[in-house]
């Protein structure tokens, strides 16, 4: 129960600091819609549903990154890491309460990106927002451990994205597949191993990432 409380406290903060603040969320919607807008005059009409799911992932994709980038921006600034770190608690906690604080943002976003790519493209069915899901998962998993490795680095800004990206490669491919495949069922089993593994990995090796 400790460590429910811990994460829950420390996943409040992110939260309640996004609030007041209303710079991540902000930024993520207006990226993901000027995204959506840009590739809906940018791809020919006509196209095919492969092409037009596979720029809904791209711009989930990059949206994520965005919030990721700014996941530990607050501790930065303020020198907070350190205490976190020498808190009486489990480390893991702090992947676990930052990787649901992304998680947040993104569903939020997702639930306006959705019905804009339904307007703008094609119509969104129960396969691609159970693919959203387990790809949210994975993606706030990996992403927030690596924004957790690149913090400490000096081109942090840099070093994320080339983290991440090709982790993610796993993420676009199940989830396109399971938009547009007849069967879509192993493109989601594909997404739920990813997120069990990597959120197995990460959980365990979080404390070694802040202690370096």
């Amino acid at each position: 129960m400790s460590y429910t409380r811990d994460v829950g406290a420390l996943a409040r903060k992110d939260l309640l600091l996004e609030l007041r603040a209303r710079d991540t969320l902000p930024a993520m919607l207006i990226f993901v819609i000027a995204t959506l807008v840009v590739f809906h005059f940018a791809l020919p009409s006509g196209s095919s549903d492969l092409a037009s799911n596979g720029l809904l992932w791209v711009a989930i994709l990059f949206t994520a990154l965005l919030g990721l980038g700014r996941s530990f921006v607050p501790e930065r600034e303020q020198g907070v890491l350190d205490g976190l770190v020498l808190a009486p608690c489990d480390r893991s906690a702090i992947w676990l309460a930052k990787s649901l604080a992304v998680l947040a943002f993104l569903g939020l976003v997702e639930v306006v990106a959705l019905p804009a790519f339904a307007i703008f493209f094609s119509g969104i069915d129960g396969t691609t927002v159970a693919a959203v899901v387990l790809a949210d998962l994975g993606i706030c998993a990996v992403g927030t451990f690596l924004a957790a490795m690149a913090a400490a680095g000096r081109a942090r800004e840099l070093l994320l994205p080339l983290l991440f990206l090709p982790l993610a490669i796993p993420i676009v491919v199940g989830g396109v597949g399971a938009s547009v495949a007849a069967n879509s069922g192993r493109y989601l089993a594909f997404l739920a191993l990813y997120d069990v593994i990597f959120a197995v990995i990460c959980w365990a090796s979080f404390e070694y990432v802040v202690t370096e």
